[in-house]
């Protein structure tokens, strides 16, 4: 009888180290290694859960050439959206936006093009000229658009941007990063996407000039629909992709490679890679009740917290591993509470890996109670804290 302890010993040693083993095996399985890539910096994300799936420093500064355009739409999309411009303004072409140099859409200075097939010419055929025709429309001068780039970058939480002009020319100080260009892309899909339209059009005639979109991905891969491409000697040729398959996005920033077809295949293996490896799955929608908080010092007894935004997590695809979430509140909070205060947060992992932490916000307001709710309040705190 007295062999019969460690015998139960070495049998639970035994299925605690298979155990173990079985796990790591599962870690090993979903770690399947990115792609090499040729370029200075680049990220992949998934759209939904803002993941990163692979990345090369990303939050290096780099030149970001005419993937600045995507700031000079993300604005002007804003103005329509809020109805401060319309698709049908006739914008007025300025000798300064005439005579820019670079990728042009080749519009008449002192004449007046429709803001729509401005937008076609900034997106498609990356027009300066267009690009500034729309800036000094926005904001009076292209000067006073930059303000407002360099503004919105910081309310996105553009860290590592500066922005000097409208189009990426090259400029002293003009530099953005690969983590905020992603930023950027995901905001711009996800608040505009009446208007991403645009970047999965070919081409565009304008002046009997037809120019295609300088996107090889929109003609190899029919999942992808965008985003941006940009070139300069300084910056080298960079690229965002973005593709959807089934219910997934990705989004790949490539930057600074040698060459138009280098950076194509660049962003092509890095969307490859995520969606062969990773799947993306939504975990609670907007406004999903998660639990209650007790409430003292009111004649409400509790509130209940829901997630504020859609919960959507990627995991590997191999492994199997489970995803746990916790769900950390205070065991009680004191009136009064205002609706979408936050009140705590639930966080998901994956083999003790974070996947994610996501605010709890009160679904309703809860005023302070009268002088009874703040008696029984009182004593009940007492009792709590006391006990």
């Amino acid at each position: 009888m007295k062999k019969l302890p460690v015998i139960m010993g070495l049998f639970v040693l035994l299925f605690s180290l298979y155990s173990y083993a079985m796990d790591q095996q599962k870690i090993a399985n979903a770690n399947v290694a990115p792609p090499v890539i040729e370029g200075k910096s680049w990220l992949l994300i998934d759209h939904d859960s803002g993941a990163t799936l692979s990345a090369g420093d990303p939050d290096m500064q780099i030149e970001p050439a005419s993937l600045t355009k995507l700031m000079t739409a993300y604005i002007v999309f804003r103005e329509i959206a809020e109805g401060r411009q319309s698709l049908d303004d006739m914008v007025f072409v300025s000798e300064k936006a005439w005579r820019m140099e670079g990728s042009r859409m080749f519009i008449k200075v002192n004449t007046k093009v429709k803001m729509e097939d401005l937008i076609k010419g900034m997106i498609i055929q990356s027009g300066n000229d267009a690009t500034v025709a729309l800036a000094e429309h926005v904001a009076g001068t292209e000067e006073s658009f930059v303000g407002m780039m360099n503004k919105v970058a910081a309310e996105l939480g553009m860290k590592g941007t500066n922005f000097a002009n409208s189009t990426g020319m090259p400029a002293e100080g003009h530099l953005t990063t690969a983590t905020d260009l992603a930023i950027l892309t995901r905001s711009l899909i996800n608040q505009y996407p009446q208007y991403y339209k645009y970047y999965s059009v070919k081409e565009f005639t304008w002046n009997n000039i037809k120019q295609g979109n300088r996107n090889l991905l929109l003609y190899r891969d029919p999942s992808v629909d965008g985003v941006k491409t940009g070139h300069t000697e300084s910056a080298g040729y960079c690229l965002i992709g973005s593709a959807q398959r089934d219910d997934m996005r990705l989004i790949a920033v490539v930057t600074g490679t040698d060459s138009k077809l280098i950076r194509a295949d660049m962003v092509q293996n890095l969307l490859n890679y995520g969606f062969r490896n990773y799947k993306t799955q939504e975990v609670y929608p907007a406004g999903k009740l998660i639990q209650n908080v007790d409430v003292y010092k009111t004649a409400s007894n509790t509130v209940a917290v829901e997630s504020v935004e859609k919960i959507s997590l990627t995991v590997p695809r191999r492994g199997g591993a489970e995803i746990t979430q916790t769900v950390t509140i205070p065991d009680y909070v004191v009136a009064p509470v205002e609706r979408g205060q936050e009140l705590g947060n639930i966080e998901f992992s994956v083999s003790g890996s974070s996947l994610g932490k996501y605010p709890l916000t009160a679904v309703t307001s809860i005023p302070e109670g009268g002088i009874i709710d703040q008696i029984i309040g009182t004593v009940m705190l007492w009792w709590v804290e006391t006990f």
